[in-house]
């Protein structure tokens, strides 16, 4: 479980230089972040220092990520946050 400082950072890593991006990261941390794993939610930390160039290309589907982890991570970020507008 993450504590009132770490979550404060984790929101604000989550607000990127691109709106594409702040409306998938900003939804599901608040929505979803706390029901992942410990394993999961570091995952997600990582995630969030790429590039977000990268980001955007991974989470458009216009690039594959390579990295396993980072790549289920953001399938369950598109699958979760696709609960929230549907």
């Amino acid at each position: 479980m993450f504590d009132a400082k770490r979550t404060a950072r984790l929101k604000w890593a989550c607000r990127r230089g691109m709106l594409e991006l702040d409306v998938l990261f900003l939804p599901f941390v608040e929505q979803g972040f706390d029901q992942l794993s410990s394993e999961q939610q570091e995952t997600f930390e990582r995630l969030l220092t790429c590039d977000d160039p990268d980001l955007f290309a991974w989470f458009m589907g216009h690039q594959v990520c390579t990295d396993p982890e980072l790549a289920k991570m953001i399938d369950i970020v598109l699958k979760r946050v696709k609960l929230y507008v549907d």
